[in-house]
């Protein structure tokens, strides 16, 4: 390859990255007048071992130099995969990852026609590697049901049947019906030898062209105690079937090196928060915590096994992340409750991830103040879509000095600082500058947007986000 005793190819001065972190790939036309060249194989790749610092040409050396000179003429690929493994355990990476959720923008702005000219046919895929950023995986794409006959009916028992779950879940021994006479809404009734209970759901345009893919839960399953025994046999016929195949060709062909997959553990830490977030209206839980907590407990023991359940077949899943629970605030997963349920939880969880050569996620985008402490003990690795200030009290210091000794921080950019009506663009530039002295040397520290981009958001502020974070560094 190349002429033998040809001098090595220079590397030019813009290309001296971290090359561990990239494979570069040198895309050739040449003009089809060179004699040597035919029509099938004029479109020549020089693969670049960067890593090795040295070339192997695939073409004459002189025009491959200026070519490299040319920068508009490489495209380099990196390795988001490896780098949030190294962020995760703690090892030396050239910048701060950035890994952007972008699914709710995309969503929402494909739904109406307003997506930038540049990417008005491109999937959310082609997005990400145009920016070169990371792909978001940490929280399931909601609408991505699996093939199956109504596969959004059981939303009101708190389950997602999505392709992101590396299980099946099926409903035996009970009469399901399924109703969507209301444009919008779909209501379920499950018949058992307890009693008839009802869930239903609503998802309509507003929601579709905010970017949302999770319905409203509008009529809860549980109206008062006395439903509190059917829906307890609700979740004693429930079967879990492992199914991995998906999650792995998920990662192997469509994310390769631009993420990390996680296995979706379902929307809920414990029973307790299945209960007070998708079963009961939230007052009537509190109540009935405050008058009854044993009838509670009781109904949580029949979820609980079915929770463990999925976890364990997440952890045994090709997935190196679990995404378990989340959504936590103060106002109502309140530190007591949080300390007596989730934290107990949460470690169970952790410690069979942590057995398995896993990391678990949980999704920590609320008002979260007075729950850090609770945060270490549960000992996850990744606190995901953490949302500072001004979205929520906390600094993003705050969150940094008491998480970041024992776990990753995924997020850290409010959704409110991406969008023109909260900040202007001097505003936002010196927002940015302050929230990266807030965080040290940057360990531990995966920068997205918390909780999402909003469909409205100032898209150009996500290419100065990444040039930013690509400026932050070495981290060591």
């Amino acid at each position: 390859m190349g002429a033998a005793g040809a001098a090595p190819i220079r590397i030019p001065a813009d290309l001296t990255f971290y090359f561990e972190y990239y494979s570069i790939f040198l895309e050739i036309s040449l003009p089809l007048c060179y004699n040597r060249f035919t029509p099938q194989n004029s479109r020549i790749t020089a693969l670049l071992l960067c890593s090795e610092l040295r070339f192997f040409r695939a073409c004459n050396v002189n025009q491959t130099a200026r070519l490299l000179r040319d920068f508009s003429c490489v495209r380099r690929k990196m390795d988001h995969r490896q780098l949030i493994l190294d962020t995760l355990e703690g090892r030396p990476t050239p910048f701060l990852p950035f890994i952007p959720r972008l699914d709710l923008w995309y969503n929402g702005n494909r739904h109406c026609g307003t997506l930038p000219d540049r990417f008005k046919d491109a999937s959310l895929r082609d997005i990400c590697d145009e920016l070169q950023v990371g792909f978001h995986t940490t929280t399931a794409d909601m609408s991505d049901f699996r093939d199956i006959p109504d596969a959004d009916a059981d939303i009101g028992l708190g389950i997602y049947h999505i392709k992101a779950n590396p299980y099946i879940i099926t409903l035996h021994n009970v009469g399901r019906t399924v109703d969507r006479s209301v444009p919008g809404v779909t209501r379920t009734t499950y018949e058992t030898p307890y009693g008839v209970l009802s869930a239903a759901t609503t998802y309509d345009d507003r929601m579709a062209e905010s970017g949302i893919t999770m319905r409203v839960i509008t009529e809860r399953l549980i109206k008062s105690p006395e439903d509190f025994k059917a829906a307890g046999y609700l979740f004693d016929n429930i079967e879990l079937t492992p199914d991995y195949e998906p999650l792995r060709r998920y990662q192997e062909e469509f994310l390769g090196d631009r993420g990390l997959a996680a296995a979706w553990a379902q929307t809920q830490t414990c029973a307790m928060q299945l209960i007070e977030k998708e079963l009961m209206k939230f007052e009537d839980f509190v109540l009935e915590m405050y008058t009854e907590p044993e009838e509670v407990e009781e109904l949580a023991s029949h979820i609980d096994p079915y929770l463990d359940r999925v976890n364990d077949l997440c952890t045994a899943s090709p997935a190196r992340l679990v995404t378990c629970g989340g959504n936590y605030d103060v106002t109502i997963t309140y530190p007591d409750l949080f300390a007596k349920y989730f934290t107990p939880a949460l470690r169970k969880k952790a410690d069979k991830a942590h057995a398995a050569g896993k990391y678990l996620i949980a999704h920590t985008d609320g008002e979260s103040n007075f729950l850090l402490d609770e945060f270490v003990k549960a000992g996850f690795d990744i606190a995901d879509s953490v949302a500072p200030a001004p979205l929520t009290k906390l600094t993003l210091r705050e969150f940094y000095d008491a998480l970041s000794p024992t776990m990753t921080i995924w997020g850290g950019v409010p959704s409110i600082a991406m969008l023109e009506e909260t900040m202007s663009d001097k505003e936002f530039a010196a927002y940015i500058d302050d929230l990266f002295t807030q965080i040290g040397d940057g360990r531990h520290m995966i920068v997205s947007v918390a909780d999402t981009l909003p469909p409205k958001a100032k898209f150009s502020r996500i290419e100065l986000l990444s040039k930013a974070c690509r400026e932050f560094g070495p981290i060591s």
